[in-house]
This record gives C-alpha cells, structure tokens and sequence, in this order.
C-alpha cells in the first residue's frame, strides 16, 4: 500500500489523533481481521496518531493482548511481520478489563489521550455478540466514553423490525446518528465500490441501466463453509439475517440507486434509502429455503430445525428506472463453490436477422458480471462471428482483472477500509437507521411465515427448487465460462 500520508475518504485532510478501543479483543474477529488491519494501516503510514484499548470480559491484562496480538499478526498478515513495524506497532497496545461501571477502561482512555493532545478523538470498535451491544452501549453512555466518540457497530442490527427499533433506540440514547457507524464489510471490499465508479463514470452504461435495456439481475454469493461451531449463532439467525439483510440487499443498493447529488455520504446513503423505500416487501411465494443434509446433526441444532442455511429469492424495486426488473439473491452455506458475483443479464434484441444455426439465442442474454472477491474482476459477455465462412456466431467477453495491474497491492481489505472510513466519519459505506429498519419491514411476510426448507446436499448448488424460482432463466453461477488469468 502506498503512504498518501493522510484518509483517503475526507477529502486529504489530516485526521485527528484516536484512541481505538476494541470490545471483544481476544475474540475471532478482533484475532482474524481488525488487530492484523489495524497493524497493516500502521505499517503504511494510514493512521494518524493512536493508542489502541483492548478491552473484554475475558481475563487478561496487557502483556497477554499483546502477546495474542503479535500471533494474530504472524497468522493473518500477508507477508509476514516486520520487527521495525511492530516495535512502533505494538507500544501503542494496550488492555483494560471491562466492568459494569467502565472505571478500569475509563482510566486507561484518558491516560492514552493524555498523551495524544487535546484533539483526540474516540472510536469504540463492537466486535461482541448483538445480544452483549446494549449493555455495552448503556455503559459507555453513562460512564462519558461517548463524548467524542464513533461507534462501529457489527451485524446483524437487529433479528427484525422490532428488535432493530429498539436498538436503534437505544444507541441514540447516547450518540447522535453521525456518530452510529453500522458496519458491512461486504461494502469496503473494492470491488463494491467499483460498482459504483463503472455506473457512474462512465457514460457508456448509466444511459442503459434500466428496465429497458436490462433484463434481470443476479446477486449470488455461495459459501463453502459449512456451519460448524456457529450453530448458537446460527439457530438464531438463518441464512436470511446473517446475509441477505446485511450484505446482498446493500449490494443491491449499489447496483439500483440513482446517481447522487455528489460523491459524498449524505447523497450517497439518501440515494440508497431510496431504493429501499421502493423495495416491495418479500412475496413468499417467490422464497426457496434450503438446509443441507446433516445441519440438524451438529451439536445445539434442533433435531426438527426450520433454519434455512441457504435461501433464494426474488426482489422488487417498484419506480421508474427498475419496475418489472427481477433481482434474484442467492447465498448459502455448504455449496460447490465459494463466490461473490453480479451479474446484469441484457435484454436480448427484439428480433433476428441471422440464420437458424447461427447460434444466436442459444446460449442467453449478454452479461456484464462483477466478481466481488478480494481481487477485483469484471467480464462483459457478447456474441460475436466465429471466423470462418458462413454466419456462426460464439458467445465472447472481454475481461478485467486487478491482478493484471500492478495495483493488487494498493488494495484495503474492507475492514481496513470501514476503520478508516470511521475514524474520519465517512459513512459511505455505513447503515443508517432509517435504512435498516426499512430493510426488516420488507423482510416482515418472510419472517412471519416462513416456507418448509428444502435439503440439499453439501457441497451441491442448493435444493432444486432454486431452479423454478428463477425460471425461464437460469443461475449464472456455476460459470459455464472460466474466468482468464494471466499466464
């Protein structure tokens, strides 16, 4: 990554120096992702000056956090750890045990600012279980923790409409809406946001992106890994919660909102209220639950358990631009592969000119397709003549890839990014209230009456019931085409 020497999300100014606190920090995320990003953006020089607070109700104290820091670094950063970075790295880590009162944390954040100067600000990190966030919240509230503060707070905000207003409700109690930064990592990966750079920058695309020019659109995100020992989790929350309200509909966003006023987070997230608000809450009819074979087998799952570990369904966007314009979702757990893509089907020309046997029409529309993993892909299908004598068409593309460049190197991991983001209080790739709770009240016939899941076996593409949900079309993924990579 190179050193801009200031956030590349306020516009190059420099940012104020922070006290990081992390909740949760010997947990799996603190451990997997935010101890190794936080120690990446110092190691390039993204951060301004900062002590980082690790605090958790496990027992442990600073020499311990460190030592668990310095592990997850060596685990989880691509290409190792530097002593010189982590000397300058791991003197700014600290650990304070969390009470009821907040007294041990409150003493050790205001000795860290003490050294930091009278501008320092605050950013409180819940990487803890939803259940543990009120709690939490209510004691940095009291205990004046949230004065000057910014509050990331993980999915999923809320198990439904009313779980999420109270929430909401609660968080407000003690932070004002700018300072609420309801965190997708689904949003700070690279190539999401490059969706809205081709939509937007280009005025080759944005006069076709409509109902009609475009056909359907695909938001497919299929995990490999199975549940395992995220059944508490999981029982509670379903394939539905865990990914669909969190990260597919806020892909969706991207790809259905209308251009802002100007690229910056009030314009941008209004933008995106929008297309929630034009949402058409979720017809159950058009829901395929799925459960792969021996989920009900894994320890705390109910034996007679109706949590979907896969669901598809079909989405609405009733307004100008997408009426009639299917959006089919798709994700689940224990599948053929692992893959996050978008693909934009085109309509098909009205009529044909070209001879039976030309192969036009038989194999489907034009696609423009994002593929959201790490490394940023993008392939644009077309029909073109096979060369030879007569008139035989073949279905071509032309293709990006990032690791083609000499940039695949310069990229944030997205929760990089999302600190980032915060510590500058950009919220252009954050929640609002009002959209989360837009969200659940689309969401609410799927939650009240949910349809029987359907099995399917592990390592399949889901139950075939998948099939007749998106029928007379077809699943993009698996791909009949393979993506190019440089030799």
């Amino acid at each position: 990554m190179r050193n801009p020497g200031f956030s590349t999300t306020n516009g190059g100014c420099p940012m104020d120096p922070h006290v990081i606190v992390l909740f949760g920090a010997t947990g799996d995320l603190a451990r997997r992702k935010l101890i190794p990003g936080l120690y990446r953006l110092h190691k390039a020089g993204f951060l301004p000056d900062y002590r980082i607070i690790g605090t958790s109700i496990d027992d442990s104290d600073t020499t311990r956090f460190r030592d668990l820091a310095r592990r997850a670094c060596d685990e989880y950063v691509h290409g190792g750890v530097t002593d010189s970075a982590w000397s300058g790295f791991v003197e700014r880590l600290s650990f304070a045990a969390l009470s009821e009162n907040a007294d041990e944390l409150v003493a050790a954040v205001e000795h860290a600012e003490s050294t930091l100067g009278d501008h320092a600000r605050r950013l409180h990190y819940l990487s803890i279980p939803p259940a543990a966030a009120t709690q939490v919240v209510r004691t940095l509230g009291k205990s004046g923790l949230s004065n000057r503060a910014r509050i990331v707070m993980e999915k999923p905000f809320g198990t439904n409409l009313e779980t999420a207003r109270a929430l909401n409700a609660n968080v407000m109690d003690f932070f004002d809406e700018d300072q609420i930064f309801r965190i997708d990592h689904f949003l700070g990966k690279e190539p999401a946001q490059n969706i809205l750079a081709f939509r937007f920058a280009n005025g080759l695309f944005e006069p076709i992106w409509n109902r009609q020019h475009i056909d359907h659109i695909q938001i497919d995100v299929p995990e490999t890994l199975a549940v395992n020992n995220r059944a508490a989790f999981y029982e509670q929350a379903g394939a539905f919660r865990d990914m669909v309200v969190t990260h597919l509909f806020q892909i969706l966003a991207f790809v259905a909102m209308e251009p802002p006023t100007a690229l910056e987070p009030r314009a941008i997230n209004e933008e995106k209220n929008k297309v929630f608000r034009s949402m058409v809450p979720i017809d159950i009819h058009q829901v395929v639950r799925g459960q792969y074979q021996g989920y009900r087998l894994i320890e705390g799952v109910a034996p007679d358990s109706q949590t979907e570990t896969f669901i598809a369904l079909r989405c609405e966007i009733d307004n100008w631009r997408w009426a009639g314009v299917p959006f089919y979702l798709r994700t689940g757990k224990h599948m053929a592969e692992g893959a996050r893509i978008v693909s934009i089907a085109w309509r098909e020309p009205p009529k044909s000119m070209f001879p039976t046997g030309s192969g036009v029409g038989t194999l489907g529309p034009d696609h423009l397709t994002f593929d959201l993993a790490d490394s940023s892909k993008l392939s644009l299908s077309f029909y073109g003549k096979r060369p030879g004598p007569g008139m035989v068409l073949d279905k071509l593309s032309l293709q990006f890839a990032l690791h083609e460049t000499d940039q695949e190197e310069e990229v944030l991991e997205a929760y990089e990014r999302l600190v980032l983001d915060a510590m500058a209080g950009d919220q252009t790739l954050f929640t609002s209230s009002e959209g989360i709770e837009r969200l659940w009240e689309v969401a609410e016939p799927l939650l009240t009456s949910p349809p029987d899941v359907h099995t399917y076996a592990p390592g399949s593409w889901g139950p075939v019931a998948m099939h007749a949900l998106i029928s007379p079309h077809t699943w993009r993924l698996p791909f009949e085409r393979k993506w190019r990579f440089k030799a």
